[in-house]
């Protein structure tokens, strides 16, 4: 798997992911697995059988949470600079077409979150935003067609 560059944060809030599937989730469908084979015959038991589903489905995102983590590189926030735009900036853009100003920063997958104008750095719009400065325009290859963006500010 590639490496996965993450903030402080956003590594603490994955560790507490992983140890809450692991000391809550993991023994309450363990205590559902028990009970459904506490109920007779487990070639016709459907509790049983969605509870080792669900069981198998939680330890796989567990591994895929620990795969992430184990490739991770924390940032150094203290080094990031604002001249051009990089991960883990905050870049204020207008949309040329409608005049719409917009403000994201520019994250890790892992830690994109739309709701929090959070976007990961593999989208199109951050791809076409890396390296550029303020006062740039870039046009930007997005699924309804080209849209032109002009960088207005960026920070951390």
């Amino acid at each position: 798997m590639a490496v996965t560059y993450m903030t402080g944060d956003g590594y603490n809030k994955l560790l507490a992911e992983i140890n809450y599937l692991e000391s809550v989730k993991r023994p309450e469908i363990s205590a559902q697995i028990a009970e459904a084979r506490d109920k007779g015959d487990l070639s016709e038991n459907a509790e049983y059988d969605a509870a080792k589903e669900a069981q198998g489905l939680l330890e796989g995102k567990i591994a895929q949470l620990k795969n992430i983590l184990s490739n991770a590189r924390l940032i150094d926030e203290a080094r990031i600079q604002t001249e051009v735009v990089q991960i883990m900036n905050k870049v204020k853009i207008k949309n040329l077409q409608n005049n719409v100003t917009m403000t994201y920063s520019l994250v890790s997958d892992s830690e994109a979150n739309l709701k929090e104008y959070k976007i990961a750095v593999s989208t199109p719009i951050a791809r076409g935003l890396m390296g550029k400065k303020v006062g740039d325009a870039v046009e930007i290859q997005v699924p309804s067609g080209v849209v032109k963006f002009e960088i207005l500010e960026i920070s951390i």
